[in-house]
């Protein structure tokens, strides 16, 4: 893991709390690609770019901590989604920033934080990635002390990651170029074909 730069003042997360409904509620960060789960995958490709990695999970966390990470829960119950995450790790870091990464996202850009690093000026507090076409909010850097803001957030009610960040300064990074960071495995078809890819890479 990175020791310097800027780079040290970010956490990691990795988001693995989700009921994976649309694969029929498996635990879609331990779904093997090329023989690994995916979880591991992201791990790997995003604890270089950064100061040290959660992994918010769930369920099976004795599994999830054989990945050499630190394991957290959401703090709040119902599976509230990715900010429920967000919100946990915040309290979970002593570092000034979280990045965050969804857990069946196993192309992550080797680059990843530095490029969404680099938005940061001014008053801003969140950085959202975005691709050609849209944004991508499972993909985000925030400033820690947005921790109280989130909780009353979804305290409210609200779940959606967009109705969140357009409440505050944000900015975002352009991977427009690079589009395969935010392959996403959502099926057993898309599973399917990030195998073929990855073996392609290889």
């Amino acid at each position: 893991m990175m020791s310097d730069g800027c780079n040290a003042r970010i956490a990691g997360v990795v988001l693995a709390g989700g009921q994976a409904r649309r694969m029929g509620g498996i635990d879609k960060g331990l779904v093997e690609i090329s023989g690994r789960p995916m979880c591991e995958i992201v791990i790997a490709r995003l604890a270089p770019q950064v100061s040290e990695v959660l992994v918010n999970a769930n369920r099976n966390h004795e599994i999830y901590r054989t990945f050499g990470e630190r394991v957290i829960a959401d703090e709040i119950e119902g599976y509230l989604g990715p900010l429920a995450g967000i919100v946990s790790a915040m309290r979970a870091t002593e570092m000034p920033w979280v990045i965050t990464a969804p857990c069946d996202g196993p192309f992550l850009n080797s680059d990843y934080v530095d490029r969404m690093f680099r938005q940061v000026s001014g008053q801003v507090s969140i950085v959202v990635a975005r691709d050609a076409e849209r944004l991508q909010p499972t993909f985000m850097l925030a400033k820690t002390q947005l921790m109280e803001d989130l909780l009353e957030f979804l305290a409210s009610g609200e779940r959606k990651i967009d109705k969140w960040f357009v409440k505050h300064e944000y900015t975002t990074a352009d991977f427009s170029d690079s589009p395969e960071c935010f392959l996403n495995i959502n099926t057993a078809q898309d599973r399917v074909n990030a195998q073929a890819r990855m073996t392609k890479d290889e």
